[in-house]
């Protein structure tokens, strides 16, 4: 029995009407949701960023040389206000993680791209979330891990869609190891 059980066990003598068990999902998953978050923010901390600058250099990693995307397609990847995007290229230009270069196709306009600096943190980086990861799902079997993720993902499939493309959460910007979010 967890800390889910005992508040579901009250509601169910209080309110024996209600049928309280998806408050239990949403209680894990929540709860959950708060020792991943704490045990992967020691791993960006450690590496000076926060949750909104490492999801800005992953992105930028991630996409292959040369390591380069349109604010447009960071805002899609990150789901996040274009104010908010521009205030996140603005603090990691400043510390040297990312730099603005000219668009080569359209002269108007500019591409993010990491620097050698920001590509040398983003590697050490993703390293260390990777095995911060593997530690906080290393209470589940390779198995259960699949069965969960497969669960997950229909879960989270009822309101994404299929197409990952509706019903997208609103992004809140998380304080961190950078000047603050808008």
């Amino acid at each position: 029995m967890d800390q889910v059980d005992r508040i579901l066990t009250q509601w169910q003598q209080e309110r024996p009407d209600l049928k309280v068990s998806p408050m239990g999902t949403i209680g894990r998953i929540k709860r959950l949701n708060q020792y991943l978050v704490r045990g992967m923010e020691k791993t960006w901390s450690a590496h000076g960023l926060n949750a909104a600058s490492f999801d800005v250099l992953a992105t930028l990693r991630r996409a292959g040389p040369p390591y380069t995307l349109s604010p447009g397609d960071l805002i899609t990847s990150t789901m996040v206000t274009s104010g908010t995007m521009t205030h996140r290229i603005d603090q990691l230009e400043k510390i040297g993680l990312v730099k603005r270069v000219r668009d080569p196709n359209d002269g108007r306009s500019f591409l993010i791209s990491l620097s050698p600096k920001g590509r040398k943190v983003i590697n050490g980086a993703v390293t260390a979330h990777v095995e911060t990861q593997r530690k906080l799902v290393a209470s589940l079997t390779d198995r259960q891990r699949a069965q969960l993720d497969d669960l997950l993902r229909q879960f989270l499939t009822g309101f994404e869609g299929a197409d990952n493309c509706t019903n997208q959460p609103a992004s809140e910007p998380t304080p961190g190891l950078l000047p603050r979010e808008r």
